[in-house]
């Protein structure tokens, strides 16, 4: 799918004191590694040969902490942006659902390759809101302000490029340059590639967050 734009930014959106807050919450629960949709949390318990192996691969793709908040309110914080965003861009995507908030942290060394949030196939979650839906937009909110932490930068790519032409696959890569500051949000469509690299000083906290709807028509 071609798009005008890939994303759409909101800077210092959320008030410093409401990040505080979230900040707070976050850092007040258990974290736990930061998993993907091929390598569940409950496979690494115990930490067996298998769960080491698996950990092991997981690591070359990302590395993270991450808690899960169910809270309303922190939806309800994103997701006026997310409307406005999808109007504002002319995506125009129906959605009507968010999933619960993802608390990220990432110490130095930590990152998370490229990767994009949607999966080939609805989610079967019979009785739960999520069931035969998809995720269609994701939004980035930011707690750390860019003095806290070197590194850790958004970059996206749309590949959207010749691949006889290789030279365009590095010019495609855009440094989301405007998250950046504490209380700065981005929404992008969950079918975007994108990366977080890997964070050379400080600690990088962020809350990533889903927004699902019906499979496209």
């Amino acid at each position: 799918m071609n798009l005008k734009y890939y994303y759409w930014y909101f800077n210092k959106i959320i008030p410093e004191r409401i990040c505080d807050e979230i900040l707070k919450l976050g850092l007040s629960r258990q974290h736990r590694i930061a998993t993907t949709g091929e390598i569940k949390e409950e496979s690494l318990r115990g930490m067996s040969k298998e769960a080491r192996t698996q950990l092991k691969a997981l690591k070359k793709k990302r590395d993270s902490y991450v808690v899960w908040l169910e809270e309303r309110w922190v939806w309800n914080l994103l997701q006026p942006c997310v409307r406005i965003a999808n109007q504002q861009t002319g995506w125009n995507f129906e959605w009507d659902y968010s999933e619960p908030c993802q608390f990220t942290k990432y110490h130095k060394g930590q990152y998370y390759g490229w990767h994009c949030d949607s999966w080939d196939k609805p989610y079967h979650a019979p009785g739960k809101p999520t069931h035969e839906k998809i995720r269609k937009l994701s939004t980035i909110l930011m707690l750390s302000d860019k003095k806290d932490y070197t590194g850790g930068d958004l970059e996206m790519n749309p590949r959207q490029y010749d691949p006889e032409k290789k030279d365009q696959v590095k010019n495609q890569i855009l440094k989301v340059k405007e998250l950046q500051e504490k209380g700065s949000l981005v929404v992008f469509p969950s079918f975007v590639w994108h990366r977080v690299t890997p964070v050379t000083k400080g600690i990088r906290y962020s809350v990533p967050a889903w927004h699902l709807g019906s499979p496209w028509k």
